[in-house]
């Protein structure tokens, strides 16, 4: 699917407008004619377009993963000065409704909705039987809308609900949805999608990467483990969600955990949904849809030399490398730290780092990226080990303690760690969320993760135990952009800010 993405980031707009311009040279040029039956091609370029917001530095190649800094995983690092200083605000709780990362990580989702409002617009309620494409375009759609919502009510809260294609005429006005009224929609996006799309083994290599039967699955169970507190009901539905995906051919036994991480590998077989990248240097490194990963340049420890770029963000904190349990294989995978194995032939020194370690998971050869833009490495989104501890989580909520050992311990297994068991329920509860932090390092989960527990009691009490002493349950969330407050009259603030 790389040279899909990459294509369209070129052709996608003059494709539209010429090929297809029985119905886009009417006003408004954004919105597509109803009585006008669109062809595959085009639709499937316009599932495209519904992907690119992902690739954005404004999302996983770079704000999701910079969670783990708010979440205390690690420091930014970077190059002092004002260099990720908003980063740094929103890792002490100290932002403001001008704050950049909160600004940056609210624009993009919107950009992402729009794409996928003006395809469902398009093809929502037509008869789509005759072609597999139109309905995998419209599963893609949905699953992707819900994907951005799901992001931006976790971040913000409830947020207005922008359903249909901008229409000039229409005021940009829209107050904020409830938080429960955000998330209906986002279960009934997923569901439907759910029954539009493929699943990944039906992909062909030339459409590997796009949004599976398995993926939707996968995000229905995360939606429904972050609402279950609320919803006791809701951890059955994860446990059957998981076992859906299992039964869909995964097995941790066949994957090694490096794999997720290397760039000549992408999409592999314990993958469920990855950001894609190409490294294909045409397009802005720096730009708003690059098609080079930023992870290893960002995360190359600082001086060193050991990939190309090495800016030295995201330093894991002393805490964090204390969480590591004797013998976890993960460890020399996840993390430089002094006396750890080498690098291709290059020996870490601590001084690279403020903390003293930095992250490794991430980093790609010069052999396969040789410049800092050259990057082939895909943000793994939602891969199998996070839905086996989904499933233990909810197990044991269940009160199915040693069954939740289950899946708990194949994780372990494959981190060279002892099985777990004969726990009571709370003690289980620890080890999940511990095993959680340690399999997910820095994949941009730990955020969501402390929220959701506890009605983000969990957060609150870890958060001041590593000093961060500005924490509120109102912090929680970010203050919506001054931006947006000045534009959308209708959208009131967090409290808080």
């Amino acid at each position: 699917m790389k040279h899909i993405y990459t294509a369209v980031l070129s052709i996608l707009i003059a494709e539209l407008f010429s090929s297809c311009n029985d119905f886009l040279d009417k006003d408004p040029k954004n919105t597509v004619d109803p009585t006008t039956a669109i062809s595959s091609d085009v639709a499937v370029s316009m599932a495209n377009a519904c992907y690119r917001t992902l690739q954005s530095s404004n999302m996983y190649n770079q704000r999701i993963w910079t969670l783990d800094i708010v979440a205390g995983n690690s420091i930014v690092g970077a190059g002092g000065g004002d260099d990720g200083l908003e980063t740094v605000q929103a890792s002490n709780f100290t932002t403001k409704s001008d704050n950049g990362m909160a600004l940056y990580m609210w624009r993009s989702p919107w950009v992402g909705i729009g794409q996928c409002n003006i395809l469902i617009d398009a093809l929502e309620g037509k008869d789509l039987q005759q072609s597999s494409l139109l309905s995998r375009s419209l599963g893609e759609a949905y699953f992707l809308r819900a994907h951005y919502y799901y992001i931006l009510v976790r971040l913000y809260g409830g947020v207005p609900l922008r359903l249909k294609p901008f229409n000039p005429s229409e005021s940009t006005d829209i107050a904020r949805a409830s938080v429960d009224d955000v998330y209906k929609l986002i279960i009934a996006d997923i569901e439907k999608a759910t029954n539009l799309l493929p699943t990944k083994k039906e992909y062909d290599d030339d459409n590997i990467g796009r949004a599976s039967k398995d993926a939707a699955y996968t995000m229905l169970a995360d939606v429904y483990l972050t609402l279950a507190p609320d919803n006791h009901e809701y951890y059955q539905k994860v446990v059957d969600l998981c076992s859906q995906v299992t039964a869909l051919g995964y097995d941790l036994a066949n994957c090694t955990y490096e794999s997720n991480f290397d760039a000549t590998i992408n999409n592999g077989s314990e993958s469920i949904f990855e950001v894609q990248y190409s490294g294909n240097t045409e397009y802005n490194f720096w730009g708003n849809n690059p098609q080079s990963s930023w992870l290893s340049t960002f995360m190359g420890p600082r001086n060193s030399n050991f990939v190309a770029g090495s800016y030295g963000w995201n330093q894991p904190t002393e805490e964090f490398i204390s969480q590591y349990e004797e013998g976890d294989r993960r460890k020399d995978l996840t993390v430089f730290y002094e006396g750890c194995p080498d690098f291709e032939g290059k020996q870490y020194k601590s001084s690279y780092s403020i903390t003293g370690y930095n992250v490794r998971k991430f980093l790609v050869s010069k052999t396969v990226s040789p410049e800092y833009n050259t990057n082939p490495a895909n943000f793994v989104v939602y891969r199998y080990a996070d839905v086996l501890l989904m499933k233990a989580e909810a197990l044991n909520e269940l009160g199915k303690t040693a069954e939740a050992a289950i899946p708990l311990n194949i994780v372990r297994h494959r981190a060279g760690l002892p099985d777990v068991g004969n726990l009571s329920q709370n003690e289980m509860r620890g080890k999940i969320i511990h095993e959680r932090r340690i399999e997910l390092a820095f994949e941009g989960h730990r955020w969501f993760d402390i929220i959701r527990l506890q009605h983000g009691d969990y957060a609150i009490k870890f958060l001041k135990s590593i000093g961060k002493s500005h924490v509120t349950k109102e912090r929680l969330l970010f203050p919506i952009p001054q931006t947006e407050m000045d534009a959308n009259h209708l959208i009131t603030q967090n409290p808080g800010y």
